[in-house]
């Protein structure tokens, strides 16, 4: 994965710093005001940062962790943070991801899911893209038995802007193989990342 550094790139920066001094008089600022003097570069490096995940490859993380084990059991990657931004207003969502997959003779470092996570959520995005794009991703570079994903997210779009419902929680998912077939998998995937084992 990049370093924070390699994220930015000065030709879009400075790009960025024009676009967003004209944004800020657009809504009535001033650019020039002691406080917003160097807010068009800070916002031009948030958003590169943002969006960095259209530079990573997310099967290449995966594998560059494979490992050749016999376990069969179901491994789960519960509560990992996901932060994101919405393509429709460009405001964020964040929440929580809940992964698991079934070995089919091939396991991953645990550390990789989180990244492949923040690979496609770094990235404008819907929560039901997104949480696709995580699946297909484990399923067809692990080829697994099956793979379940779930997003719990808050949105920002919904909670700041139009109807402004500030406890609204969207909850999408996605599975594959067992998860589909076997009503009984699927159950102990969704009561595993509802107890609090920890």
């Amino acid at each position: 994965m990049s370093s924070t550094d390699d994220i930015y790139n000065d030709e879009i920066t400075e790009r960025l710093v024009g676009v967003y001094k004209t944004v800020l008089s657009d809504i009535g600022e001033d650019p020039n005001r002691e406080g917003l003097l160097k807010t068009p570069e800070r916002v031009a490096k948030a958003l590169q940062f943002l969006t960095h995940g259209y530079d990573i490859i997310p099967e290449d993380i995966l594998k560059s962790a494979l490992f050749h084990e016999e376990y069969s059991e179901m491994v789960i990657v519960k509560d990992i943070e996901v932060y994101s931004m919405c393509e429709h207003h460009m405001l964020p969502f964040f929440g929580k991801a809940h992964i698991a997959y079934i070995p089919n003779g091939t396991i991953v470092g645990l550390s990789k899911i989180p990244r492949v996570v923040d690979a496609f959520s770094r990235r404008l995005q819907v929560q039901e893209r997104l949480t696709i794009e995580i699946r297909d991703c484990i399923q067809k570079t692990l080829n697994p038995k099956g793979v379940a994903v779930v997003l719990e997210c808050a949105h920002m779009c919904m909670q700041m802007r139009g109807v402004q419902k500030q406890n609204a929680y969207t909850t999408s998912s996605a599975f594959t193989g067992l998860f589909l077939s076997n009503e009984a998998t699927r159950k102990e995937f969704i009561s595993l990342i509802q107890a609090k084992l920890h």
